[in-house]
């Protein structure tokens, strides 16, 4: 527990340090926010509209601009050839990065999701099953991140590949997530939706690990 705990510290660190991952993610996706009225122009109705569909799919968006990186400094400076023969298995290493992509990523633009969405007049009514549904959602995102990251480490900039192969996984994610925020009416109203999303998310987390240690270690070896 030691080493996986000094692990996500690690990663947190090294996000707050460089802020390439969490700020890029932050600064894309508020500038979709902000110039998406811009573009649609001052119709509040259609805004209103939109605006779950838009903010999932910004979420979604900046994710997978941070996803390269989950793997790739580690693979650079040799740190993960290091965590490959380490005490802790790989499956666990994994899925300690993918957690700690999501607190630098996932969680920061769930939080701020709700915020931003008052840029595209976003019913009140949505934000308690908007932030529900982007902190399971975004659960789902990370892990399938550090898959692709996984299978792209050793490529020079894989972004665009990790997004081809990723994106699929993306779908039922996406329609699950905003199916659950945009129902009025509260939690109860989304829940199925949100029960869905939490299905997604725990086979993402069981399954995602060994997906991405096999791959790690076929191109380790």
């Amino acid at each position: 527990m030691s080493v996986l705990a000094a692990l996500i510290r690690r990663d947190l660190l090294l996000a707050l340090r460089q802020g390439t991952g969490a700020g890029t993610a932050l600064g894309f996706f508020l500038t979709v926010m902000v110039l998406l009225p811009l573009g649609i122009g001052p119709d509040q109705a259609l805004l209103q509209r939109i605006a779950p569909g838009a903010l999932w799919i910004a979420l979604l968006l900046s994710v997978l601009l941070s996803s390269d990186r989950i793997f790739q400094a580690d693979y650079e400076d040799g740190s993960l050839e290091l965590m490959t023969m380490g005490p802790a298995a790989l499956e666990i290493v994994v899925t300690m990065k993918g957690l700690a992509h999501w607190l630098t990523t996932g969680l920061p633009l769930a939080i701020a999701a709700p915020l931003l969405g008052f840029l595209l007049n976003l019913d009140p009514a949505l934000i308690g099953p908007l932030v529900v549904a982007m902190g399971l959602g975004s659960v789902a995102l990370s892990l399938l991140a550090s898959l692709g990251a996984a299978v792209t480490v050793g490529i020079r900039r894989g972004g665009l590949l990790v997004a081809l192969l990723i994106l699929p996984l993306y779908v039922p994610v996406v329609i699950f997530g905003v199916a659950a925020s945009s129902g009025i009416g509260g939690l109860d109203i989304a829940t199925p939706s949100l029960l869905i999303l939490a299905a997604i998310a725990l086979v993402a987390l069981v399954t995602v690990p060994f997906a991405a240690a096999a791959a790690l270690r076929a191109y380790m070896h």
